[in-house]
């Protein structure tokens, strides 16, 4: 299936029915007065998040969305059916925003969620409610009302504990592989990875949603390398993980390209934790380890992590330091209601 993360639709609620102007015709009834039923209101547009999709890649073949209209009155004071409400399908973590593609009408955070976006036009009046004492036989009714459209973009943030970031062809496709069953495209080149890759990952009996995004380069923040569009889906993310190529000439320089496109990009991604591993160390003897993890050291403030994804060397480790900023951010809740969270039971990682 195709990955796509952003598009644009039409959308109309449905228009209210017609009143019906109308008037009893009985038999010995010479003045019968009128009888018009209201027209139905029109049926409106609702967006649901749903758990089973991971993509907007339907609305790509489809942009436009009506509702149905009302039925319009009849005789014998009989109202229209009401139109059918349209219930437009979006995966979690999907974004409403207006056609100025800035203004946020809604996120989509939750499962099962769902959000108004158009209301359905109302139902014109029948003639049978225009009967007065001094117009006894109205030969009018209501219309009905339009109902709402509109353009709207929808975006779509992953939602992951762990965001995966760094240079192309820093490793992360590998270590994504390495530590969960998904399975990337892994290559030799950069830019490998052409959108986002979602995996599971299983840590101290605990779950842990990992995103890989492609590589970043100089300039992300502003767009260059589709950079701005991959940002965005380690928003939502408690933690990153910054690999490194522990096989580039100058590793500090790597990590503050990195840090400098965060922090251009947004304040929030500059001030999340961040868990800094220098990855492909299979491939350096230990004095060079030695002397890379020194220099990061002292430019990162914090432990760096030795690892290979490709030989499987001190993942472990890593991603406990990682779960512990997940496991702080789930626990706290239930800490101030004083409820114990239920384990997990042990599940099947590769790392075990």
């Amino acid at each position: 299936m195709k990955f796509l993360d952003q598009a644009k639709i039409y959308i109309k609620a449905g228009d209210g029915g017609k009143g019906c102007v109308s008037f009893r015709r009985e038999k010995f009834i010479e003045f019968g007065g009128p009888n018009g039923g209201d027209g139905g209101d029109g049926g409106s547009v609702y967006f649901e998040a749903v758990e089973n999709l991971n993509t907007l890649i339907d609305f790509r073949y489809q942009q436009h969305f009506k509702a149905q209209k009302g039925q319009q009155g009849m005789g014998s004071e009989m109202t229209g059916y009401k139109g059918e409400d349209l219930i437009i399908k979006v995966p979690v973590g999907t974004e409403i925003v207006a056609d100025d593609g800035e203004t946020v009408l809604k996120d989509m955070v939750k499962a099962g969620e769902r959000f108004l976006i158009a209301k359905g036009g109302k139902g014109g009046l029948g003639n049978a409610r225009f009967k007065s004492s001094t117009n006894q036989a109205p030969r009018y009714a209501g219309p009905g009302t339009e109902g709402e459209e509109l353009w709207v973009w929808l975006r779509l943030k992953i939602i992951a504990d762990v965001g995966l970031i760094g240079l192309p062809n820093a490793g992360k496709s590998t270590f994504l592989s390495a530590v969960t069953a998904a399975r990337p495209k892994i290559a030799a080149y950069p830019f490998t990875t052409l959108h986002p890759h979602l995996g599971v990952a299983w840590i101290n009996g605990q779950e842990m949603v990992i995103a890989d995004i492609p590589g970043l380069i100089e300039g992300a923040h502003e767009g260059v390398g589709l950079g701005d569009r991959f940002l965005k889906h380690v928003e939502r993310c408690s933690v990153f993980l910054h690999l490194i190529d522990g096989t580039a000439e100058d590793v500090v320089a790597d990590y503050t390209a990195i840090r400098r496109e965060l922090e251009l990009y947004s304040d929030k991604l500059k001030t999340k934790p961040t868990v800094v591993a220098l990855n492909k160390c299979d491939a350096l003897s230990e004095d060079e380890i030695a002397e890379k993890k020194t220099a990061l050291q002292k430019v990162c403030d914090s432990e760096v992590f030795v690892i290979s994804a490709a030989a499987n060397q001190n993942l472990k480790p890593c991603l406990q330091a990682v779960n512990q900023y997940i496991t702080r951010l789930r626990i706290k809740p239930t800490e101030q209601n004083n409820e114990e969270k239920p384990i997990e039971p042990k599940k099947w990682s590769p790392l075990d």
